[in-house]
């Protein structure tokens, strides 16, 4: 259709800059040779909203009629009206490089809704779409700001922004986490290059369906806005709600480390209307935005890349997002990875699709012109190197031990007394059960699991085929029925819109499949072919078992041996003394292990590192170790893991003469 016309009427990139004010939000780009008699219009419709690029002139700007700008517009997808009265206010039915007439207007668009939408597009404004794979446009769209735009890059950290300068040169690799309603991961290797190497249902539309549920609020500006005002320790579980602020001295740890996400919550008698709407607001982008970036972090080691750019319409240019996303990346990866964000982040698969006007030749990206490689790494060695006859005492060595608690430990064992903590993460039992009673009321963590079981997530989860339809995205090889963002179908802002049970069984999805992917990622990583889960919030409990080990063998592909431990009481109070000695871990110090168990989410401000004298553990460490094996007796009767931490707390803080929390 208007094939030969639309060949005349490519994007002329040359020259493009960046107009207007370099700090604020999505300004146009300038393309001083585009003609700008005829506009170009390219639409990316995606589960949440609808973004727009199209060309307009400049006249009346200063700078003369010649050349054209790109613009950018967007709408929430439940407003398409709205989005078809703007596009005949600008007048943006032009020819679009095809014909004069309307009915036979050929727009670029992307994203699931240019298939779901295209018979309203038709009917509504007489046009026709030209249906662009989402990921070969965002990609290119990317490409376009980074090898055309100067200052289309920068860092954000500690409250400095800073542009990068981009060598077109030294482009690639790099990793592109495209953060929307879920969060796609994408290895770019070229121009025409790249592959889908994974991807979350935690995203933008989990943190703004949770926001409305939470906080009522209505937009999800208004959501971050609430979140600026906020203090995420009102509700978050931090070490030093664990251990307190003298132990945390002691052994040389940051009293704000973040070990469990809504934590707190669990032993509140608080219920959800007592909680600030900022402080909920600011717990929920907290909680989200180190996930992404962790999950971003592990990919990145995965595949070698330390160049991470972040895109999508739900960063916003906001700056506690991009801080928070910063400070993570920098955190785990010990600065040697550093987070990049782009300018008009929300916009990279409408610009990859404007890119597309006049490319005759199929030249926008696609996966099938590029050849997918399997990700790829080095196994990591052992800590301290396993001789060969000690791996002979048994046939479990090497294994990742993760265990759920309030937050989430995981532990590389390599032989008796030989292990190393490799991350953890603050989404675990804590996050699910805080949440689970801020929307259900429920009490405990047994009541929880039972009313997940009577409920449908997919009443307030977003799936593929939600946003694409019944036949899903079979070119990245997603069927119709995954989950695309947890809480992504949440409209209204009255909790009581919704069944308990369902939000039950939406809460247990989203967070057991982390879980299980963020585990597969770290064993991958370290070359682990059997992982054993362990925890309070695990053991014993037979759908969470099955989420998990359904989670392990997607992600996988059934290469992962998933056992789990249920050996009630055998954890300390603060996950600080395991005597499993079968399974490598023995005679460990309590104060040593609180590090290693600890430290699993970013923290605000430094800690020293404390080195471990003889002295300390002859003396210290035996009496300790003797207390935390008296408690041992009393962990049987505890059901959930907040309260086994707090009875510790409490002793340890007799012991060493502090008040009593």
């Amino acid at each position: 259709m208007g094939e030969e016309a639309m060949g005349r009427r490519a994007v002329d990139l040359s020259g493009a800059e960046i107009r207007g004010d370099v700090e604020g939000r999505n300004p146009p780009i300038f393309l001083p040779r585009q003609p700008a008699a005829s506009p170009l219009l390219a639409l990316d419709i995606g589960g949440t909203l609808i973004k727009l690029v199209y060309t307009a002139s400049c006249e009346g700007d200063g700078g003369g009629s010649d050349g054209a700008e790109l613009r950018f517009a967007k709408f929430e997808r439940r407003r398409l009206q709205e989005c078809f009265e703007f596009i005949r206010a600008k007048g943006l039915l032009g020819c679009n490089g095809t014909r004069s007439t309307n009915e036979n207007v050929l727009l670029k668009a992307t994203g699931g809704g240019a298939y779901k939408f295209a018979d309203d597009f038709r009917e509504k404004l007489g046009v026709y779409l030209d249906k662009l794979d989402e990921m070969d446009s965002v990609v290119s769209g990317a490409n376009f700001l980074l090898q055309n735009i100067p200052g289309a890059a920068f860092t954000h950290m500690n409250g400095q922004r800073n542009p990068v300068d981009v060598s077109p040169n030294n482009l690639f690799p790099y990793l592109l986490v495209n953060i929307g309603s879920g969060v796609s991961i994408l290895k770019v290797t070229g121009n025409r290059k790249f592959e889908r190497v994974t991807g979350t249902h935690i995203g933008g539309g989990t943190m703004f369906g949770l926001a409305k549920l939470l906080t009522g609020c209505k937009s999800y500006d208004e959501f971050l806005q609430l979140s600026q005002k906020g203090d995420n320790f009102v509700l978050d579980l931090i070490v030093k709600d664990i251990c307190g602020e003298l132990v945390c001295q002691k052994q040389g740890l940051s009293t704000s480390t973040l070990a469990s996400s809504f934590g707190k919550v669990i032993t509140s008698k608080k219920r959800l209307t007592d909680y600030k709407p900022e402080d909920l607001a600011s717990t929920l982008l907290s909680a989200f935005t180190y996930n992404i970036a962790q999950i971003a972090f592990l990919v990145a080691s995965l595949l070698g890349l330390r160049r991470v750019f972040f895109g999508g319409s739900y960063i916003r240019g906001h700056k506690s997002t991009m801080e928070n996303i910063s400070f993570a990346i920098d955190f785990w990866s010990q600065s040697q990875m550093q987070a990049v964000f782009l300018r008009h982040e929300g916009y990279l698969g409408a610009l990859g699709a404007l890119m597309s006007y006049g490319d005759l030749r199929g030249e926008n990206l696609t996966l099938d012109e590029s050849k997918e490689e399997e990700p790829h790494h080095e196994s990591a060695a052992p800590v301290d190197g396993t001789p060969s006859d000690e791996e002979n005492d048994s046939n479990i060595f090497p294994y990742l031990l993760v265990n759920i608690g309030s937050g989430v430990s995981m532990i590389e064992v390599i032989g008796k007394g030989k292990f190393e903590r490799i991350i953890g993460s603050h989404l675990g039992g804590g996050t699910i059960l805080g949440l689970a009673r801020l929307l259900t009321g429920c009490s405990s963590y047994e009541e929880f699991l039972e009313l997940s079981q009577r409920g449908n997530n997919l009443s307030v989860d977003l799936t593929v085929g939600d946003i694409y339809g019944e036949e899903g995205y079979p070119k990245i090889g997603l069927p119709a029925s995954t989950t695309a963002a947890s809480f992504g179908k949440v409209n209204s802002s009255k909790l009581s819109d919704y069944k308990m049970e369902d939000l039950a069984a939406a809460l247990l999805n989203s967070f057991t499949y982390n879980i299980g992917q963020i585990a597969y990622f770290v064993a991958n990583l370290s070359g682990l072919k059997r992982i054993f889960f362990r925890g309070a919030y695990v053991c014993g409990h037979e759908k969470t078992m099955d989420k998990i080990s359904r989670s392990l063998k997607y992600w996988s592909k059934g290469e992962v041996e998933t056992t789990f431990l249920c050996h009630e009481g055998f954890l300390g109070t603060l996950g600080a003394f395991w005597s499993y000695e079968n399974m490598g871990i023995d005679s460990l110090a309590a104060h040593e292990v609180i590090r290693e168990v600890l430290l699993g989410a970013p923290y605000t401000g430094q800690f020293p590192s404390l080195p471990v004298t003889e002295q300390q553990e002859n003396g210290e460490n035996n009496s300790l170790e003797g207390e935390v094996k008296s408690l041992r007796h009393e962990n049987a009767s505890l059901k959930a893991e907040i309260e086994l931490l707090q009875r510790e707390n409490a002793e340890l803080r007799a012991n060493l003469g502090a008040a009593t929390l």
